[in-house]
């Protein structure tokens, strides 16, 4: 069975909502920057998860999530979705993971982005370079 999970590449101003997933060994690449949401319960959609997912993560009712694409592999289907962020940083409530940032297009390029709270910088996810190189072919973010 493959496992399917919804994932959101957030902007706001022209920067993208980040989360530090936590140091803990068996999650899929623990400590490095990936974008909130996560896996789909049985008989949820995609876009219902990541919206279930915002609200348990980072206490954030997202008002509107777009499919923007999906990859593939065989462990795993990731749905990503492009969305608004609505609100400053400051407003949202760290739930899950170890920090949360919102990082310009050059700091995503660069591979790695520095966390405040461990004050040291931290590699992308696999999933977040797939989302940043995708980013990247289409031009710069609208």
């Amino acid at each position: 069975m493959t496992l399917e999970v919804a994932l959101a590449m957030a902007e706001r101003e022209g920067r993208w909502l980040l989360q530090l997933r936590d140091d803990i060994e068996g999650i899929v690449h623990p400590g490095t920057w990936g974008l909130f949401g996560g896996h789909l319960d049985p008989g949820e959609t995609p876009e219902l998860a990541l919206l279930r997912e915002l609200r348990e993560e980072i206490n954030w009712e997202a008002q509107a999530v777009i499919f923007w694409f999906a990859h593939r592999n065989p462990q795993r289907v990731a749905h990503f979705f492009r969305t608004t962020l609505s609100v400053p940083l400051e407003a949202l409530e760290l739930r899950e993971g170890q920090d949360m940032v919102l990082a310009s297009l050059a700091e995503l390029r660069s591979g790695s982005i520095w966390s405040p709270r461990r004050r040291e910088k931290r590699p992308l996810a696999p999933s977040l370079q797939r989302a940043v190189e995708v980013l990247l072919q289409e031009g710069s973010p609208p």
